[in-house]
């Protein structure tokens, strides 16, 4: 039983950190059709800059590692915004240039990240509660799945009352349904492209410095790893839903979690898992069925 109960709440945990990477590709794909392999780049720089914010402040100190997540979210959004003005904006309705230049992206701040952090993982540490562990129904869980459980629904809510009761989420929610008539209308939507961008960067930021106590450490390598299973999580959700992005991170990731512990092959259950539903489903389990 209590190791059913860790499994469940380890892998909620990681569901979560897969959650905040794929909202940003979710919305960025929803409203502009831009599939973002640069993604990871924005969660590990995320991750670095909270490493260094963290260590400058105090690593264990509660202080030290909040100011870490705000800067370290702050990050994601500057890099975010960076990529959509300069790169991403001059080739809209050129998706090959974009899938080529994301692609080079990411390539290129992973080199970066090691020439200025190294190529060896980075062990980190941080507030002692997050060290330490809850009994719960027997199972000590880590406390840092908690946070980051917590972190991912309210990433989940923020956005959703976004989207729903502000001007700019009308717009992106609008813009999502049929870009043309957006414009049409006289709205400028390269702003809400913008802020789209800047939104999913924040996220991806958070998750950065979430998903490194999560391990334990960062490296330049750690978005990459994280975005293969956004990825997956984005097309089994559906491109563009939030609600099915957050239920896939969770089907993905328990599962995960199980497999690995049991039968040591939880990344082949995940490519299975989304196998599964192109051949069932393509659109997703909550996307638009194409007509």
């Amino acid at each position: 039983m209590s190791i059913t109960v860790l499994l469940l709440i380890t892998g909620l945990g990681l569901g979560a950190l897969y959650f905040l990477v794929a909202s940003g590709l979710s919305l960025i794909y929803g409203l502009m059709g831009v599939l973002n392999f640069a993604h990871g780049a924005f969660l590990t720089l995320g991750a670095f800059v909270g490493f260094e914010v963290s260590r400058l402040m105090g690593a264990t100190s509660w202080g030290g590692f909040t100011l870490a997540v705000v800067v370290g979210a702050l990050a994601g959004a500057a890099i975010a915004a960076l990529s959509e003005l300069l790169l991403i904006r001059p080739l809209y309705e050129r998706h090959i240039e974009q899938v080529l230049i994301t692609v080079g992206l990411g390539l290129v701040t992973v080199a970066l990240y090691e020439g200025v952090w190294g190529t060896d993982p980075i062990f980190i540490s941080g507030p002692a509660w997050l060290d330490r562990t809850t009994a719960v129904l027997g199972a000590n869980v880590p406390n840092d799945r908690f946070l980051a459980i917590g972190a991912a629904v309210a990433v989940l809510v923020g956005l959703v009352l976004f989207l729903k009761h502000t001007r700019y989420g009308l717009v992106i929610r609008a813009g999502v349904e049929n870009r043309s008539m957006v414009t049409a209308l006289g709205i400028d939507v390269r702003k809400s492209f913008t802020l789209v961008f800047t939104i999913g960067g924040a996220a991806a930021g958070l998750g950065g410095v979430l998903a490194s106590q999560y391990f334990g450490y960062v490296s330049a390598h750690l978005g990459g790893t994280l975005l293969i299973f956004a990825f997956i999580v984005t097309v089994i959700g559906g491109l563009g839903s939030l609600t099915g992005a957050a239920l896939a991170a969770v089907l993905v990731a328990v599962p995960q979690q199980f497999a690995n512990y049991y039968l040591g092959i939880g990344d082949l259950i995940a490519v299975l898992a989304l196998a599964l539903v192109l051949l069932v489903r393509p659109s997703g389990l909550m996307g638009a069925k194409a007509a």
